[in-house]
């Protein structure tokens, strides 16, 4: 750990120099510090919060740290702490270091992207305990087409004693109001490049980032997309010919609870914790933006990454509308030995735990934020009936069970309008639901091992402090017959199938685990590398999934452009029923642009048994996701379509106008007359 610290503070001395040179990155030069941290002494009680109202700005000090908004803006232009008199990026403009954003259009119209700044401040809570304060923009006629049809209030938060600021949302649209529609909407923070060198996503995503100035001109290469750049004059050495693309440390949002930086000098750590899912969009396996060359930190709340237009709510005129996002907390921790940085991380997930278990929160004013008191839980069993498994009912162990607004079976995966509230059963399958908003919600399920999804259309009707108890629930997952053979798991995830050795020249070093071997960069080109002339064979008793099928069902390169793909699967069949008809499950776990035609033992018939048509907008197959919507598809296939002895199944994806067209597949199978 030393050795990394003395890394951090010689490649810190040595961009220093260079940044001097290098006027067509950036300009200007960053202001020192003293050298002092700052310290609680704690044999003395903490100093109560403070409140500091000017023209210009509002200022919030406990103590422990000072944050500075923006009057009546409420943009964060400031966090001074342990001795650093700001740990955003002072370069950039104050409307550039910590906000609130969004991006939205008119149906219809071109995408508007807009940094939420407040027009009239008011202090809503103002003790020695806690400071509550609020920045506010309200929506009028005159402002059509200008500013998305919302009142938005943005809360912030302190409290005596803590170590950071909490902030909070309140979206609202009114009946009268025109509609729009919103594509993502978040928070970001563009911490000091001169200071936080040292990021972490996961314990297996932690490292040494690259300096912004990286990714100028001449000192790397643009790959196929702007995000993906290669390294190649990174003004830190060690990084050289390595690839970044802030989409490789994407996580899922039952995952993403802590992210961010350590600054090595001084020993200070900036985090954004984020207690609850309940106010994201696309439940617990959307996949979302985290920290990134910047160095930048975002709490993103929804968007439409992973997922494509299907997330994108539309609101029309005459829908109400009110949510609130948040609130996550901004911590900062820090250590008196430069050598213990790293142990900053390790701190910053115990303190994640302890907001994780303090939810919901008991300070917060808003009375569109129910407390503990105030919400309702809904407990039960989740069963499985598959009598080609078992006689038996099984226990739905490690299901993901939740209450989202009503909608169809699977509609928690683009649902993005309201709250969601997730559980994951123990080992006998019982479930609680905790903390659950009132509310009229549906309740759905899946099960790793099993197909489909559980969807129940009774509402559930949850209101203040009432305590739902549901019984046994039993799921009946899709099936007519037994399983003749099968590919993959079911787990709405390509991670099982083969998964190449990146191109050794477009590598991300940190990711070797082999849990992340997806997102290493370029791994669809891999295909034509494999399978330059023909294409994947599968034969079912002979291949292995986890090396012989491919984890992206992608075009290849031919010449300029690409070519689409046909994959066979080839299997035996004794003692055909003619006059039966057999099912093929196909679970998708992303597409992209794509379209899956199926034939039986007739490669070149002019119409397919089955297409899907154009599917998928997940864009996972460019942004390492894995997975993104799942699908799940039945194609009837008449007895007569087999014969004796060996079969094929042709899989075929057709689209082929760029590179990342394609299909992951979670599981197929196929089963026999019943």
């Amino acid at each position: 750990m030393k050795k990394l610290a003395d890394r951090l503070l010689h490649r810190f001395t040595n961009h220093e120099t260079a940044s001097n040179a290098d006027h067509h990155c950036s300009t200007g030069t960053g202001e020192g510090t003293s050298g002092l941290r700052h310290r609680q002494d704690r044999r003395m009680p903490p100093q109560g919060v403070r409140l500091h109202i000017s023209d210009r700005y509002v200022v919030m000090d406990n103590g422990i740290l000072q944050v500075t908004l923006s009057n009546p803006g409420g943009i964060i232009t400031g966090i001074k702490y342990n001795g650093v008199d700001n740990v955003l990026e002072i370069r950039n403009k104050e409307t550039n270091r910590g906000y609130w954003d969004l991006h939205w259009n008119e149906p219809g119209g071109k995408g508007i992207f807009d940094v939420i700044s407040g027009e009239s401040f008011r202090v809503i809570v103002e003790t020695e305990e806690q400071v509550e304060i609020s920045f506010l923009r309200t929506w009028n006629p005159s402002l059509e087409g200008k500013y998305i049809p919302l009142n938005i209030d943005k809360r912030f938060i302190m409290l005596r004693g803590s170590s950071g600021v909490y902030t909070y949302g309140i979206y609202e649209h009114l009946k009268e109001w025109p509609g729009f529609e919103l594509g993502e909407t978040r928070i970001a923070f563009k911490l000091r490049k001169d200071k936080f060198h040292y990021m972490a996503v996961a314990d297996d995503r932690k490292r040494i980032m690259p300096f912004p100035d990286d990714l100028c001109k001449g000192r790397c290469q643009t790959l196929d997309y702007q995000e993906a750049s290669l390294l190649t004059a990174p003004c830190d050495p060690h990084l050289q010919g390595e690839v970044d693309d802030k989409y490789q440390y994407s996580c899922e949002n039952k995952d993403l609870r802590v992210h961010g930086w350590i600054s090595f000098d001084p020993p200070v750590g900036f985090w954004q914790i984020t207690p609850s899912n309940e106010f994201r969009s696309g439940g617990p396996l959307k996949q979302n933006l985290t920290s990134h060359v910047g160095p930048t930190t975002l709490a993103v709340f929804h968007s439409t990454h992973y997922a494509g237009k299907t997330m994108m709510p539309r609101f029309e005129c005459g829908e109400p509308w009110k949510k609130v996002y948040g609130p996550v907390f901004i911590y900062l921790n820090s250590t008196a030995a430069r050598d213990d940085s790293l142990f900053l991380w390790d701190d910053a997930k115990i303190k994640m735990m302890a907001e994780v278990e303090s939810w919901p929160y008991s300070f917060v004013a808003s009375e569109d934020y129910p407390k503990s008191e105030e919400r309702g839980t809904a407990r039960g069993r989740l069963l499985v009936c598959d009598r080609f498994v078992s006689n038996d009912l099984i226990s739905a162990q490690g299901a993901y069970v939740g209450l989202a607004p009503p909608g169809d079976a699977g509609s928690w995966q683009i649902e993005c309008k309201g709250y969601q509230f997730w559980a994951i059963t123990d080992e006998a399958g019982y479930f609680s639901i905790d903390n659950v908003r009132p509310g009229e919600y549906n309740l759905y399920a899946w099960v790793p091992g099993f197909i489909g999804d559980y969807h129940n259309n009774i509402v559930v009707s949850v209101t203040s402090g009432c305590k739902i108890e549901m019984g046994d629930i039993v799921y009946e997952p899709p099936r007519d017959g037994p399983t003749l053979w099968e590919i993959g798991i079911p787990d709405r995830k390509a991670s099982e199938f083969f998964i190449p050795d990146p191109d050794p020249t477009l590598v991300n070093r940190v990711l070797v685990h082999p849990q992340d071997r997806f997102r290493q960069y370029g791994l669809w080109k891999r295909y034509t590398d494999l399978y330059p002339n023909n294409d994947l064979v599968y034969t079912i008793g002979v291949s292995d999934y986890r090396r012989d099928w491919f984890f992206a069902h992608v075009p290849r390169k031919k010449g300029d452009g690409h070519e689409g793909t046909t994959w066979q699967i080839r299997f035996k069949l004794e003692n055909i029923d003619q006059k039966a008809s057999y099912k093929l499950r196909v679970a998708i776990a992303s597409a992209t642009l794509a379209e899956l035609q199926v034939r039986v033992n007739d490669a070149e018939a002019t119409r397919p048994l089955f297409t899907t048509g154009l599917i998928g907008r997940d864009n996972s197959i460019a942004r390492h996701g894995i997975h993104g919507v799942y699908m799940l598809y039945t194609v009837n296939i008449p007895g007569n379509r087999f014969v004796q002895g060996d079969n094929t199944i042709f899989l075929k994806q057709p689209r082929c106008n760029g590179p990342f067209q394609g299909i992951m597949y979670d599981y197929i199978r196929l089963e026999g007359s019943p």
